[in-house]
């Protein structure tokens, strides 16, 4: 599997062009449905999910992001409204830079906008992969799906060696499933030899 190789932007020249660090406690809202988007985004600290409820008020969780990751940018070369939430699921540290300011910066340096373009490029072909896998009424089908897309994200390849930093729950938000059936499937994947479980963690 091809990682991503998405770097996260220099911070020194963030704050040069305007950017500052904004803490955020567990829980809080970082932009919400229906915002305009004013704000780059980049974790300097803690872990963040994208995420929307239904009618109903059940919660689809889209993306757990964590230090050195971006999120929110690929909204900013439009002016639509933000289609989803992003919200602090640990406190957090992270520098925001506006978006006048993101956008004169990609002018001035214009190597960084294709790291961005190269970078949201690939994030979409593994989504648009992991969407394949969602379809599928094979709970391990989606699992495994989910596994290689929150993988993609890291440089290490070697099978087993990705620790999951997600519950059972999120998981569950993530891929549309019931607890229950995430709990047992990852031990059928266990017992096959698709992951291992160190200390409750799925090593993938």
């Amino acid at each position: 599997m091809k990682t991503i190789s998405c770097t996260k932007l220099d911070e020194n020249l963030l704050r040069s062009f305007g950017g500052e660090i904004k803490t955020y406690s567990e829980g809080e809202k970082i932009f919400q449905q229906g915002e305009i988007p004013t704000n780059y985004f980049q974790i300097v600290e803690g872990k963040v999910k994208e995420n929307h409820q239904d009618d109903q008020g059940r919660e689809f969780i889209h993306n757990i992001l964590g230090e050195g990751q971006s999120f929110g940018d690929s909204m900013l070369f439009n002016d639509k409204k933000y289609p989803i939430n992003a919200e602090a699921i640990t406190g957090c540290r992270i520098i925001r830079l506006s978006k006048s300011n993101f956008l004169s910066l990609i002018e001035k340096h214009p190597e960084i906008s294709m790291q961005i373009n190269a970078c949201m490029s690939q994030r979409m072909h593994y989504q648009f992969l992991m969407m394949q896998n969602m379809a599928s009424n094979d709970p391990t089908i989606r699992l495994t799906g989910l596994l290689e897309y929150l993988k993609s994200f890291h440089s290490d390849d070697i099978p087993m060696s990705f620790q999951v930093q997600l519950t059972r729950q999120q998981i569950a938000n993530l891929t549309g499933l019931r607890v229950e059936t995430v709990i047992r499937t990852i031990k059928k994947m266990e017992k096959d030899n698709i992951l291992k479980i160190h200390n409750r963690k799925i090593c993938y």
